[in-house]
């Protein structure tokens, strides 16, 4: 199910907003789950699609899927959303035959 479909049906559209604070800290909401984390980066599932947060020492100070937050920690380089609708990359051939 896309995010249009769930929300279209009059359904009060779920907040999601990515707050950074000095590079250091960064508080998203609307987060749905955790596809993964490391020092290096953290995937998560959000209601506006996947987010990936790259950078150094990275660590969840608080993570609630009940309420739909997460506060990462650590040196923010990049955050990068990743929808439902993005092309797909393709695999070697495909990058070497371009």
């Amino acid at each position: 199910m896309t995010y249009d479909d769930k929300y279209k049906s009059g359904s009060p559209e779920p907040q999601h907003n990515v707050i950074m604070e000095g590079r250091e800290r960064l508080t998203v909401t609307g987060v749905e789950d955790v596809d993964s984390f490391d020092e290096d980066a953290v995937a998560v599932a959000t209601v506006r699609g996947k987010l990936v947060i790259r950078g150094e020492g990275l660590r969840l100070e608080k993570l609630s899927l009940d309420t739909g937050e997460i506060i990462a920690c650590g040196r923010v380089d990049s955050m990068e959303y990743a929808g439902e609708d993005a092309p797909e990359s393709g695999g070697l051939f495909s990058r070497l035959f371009r």
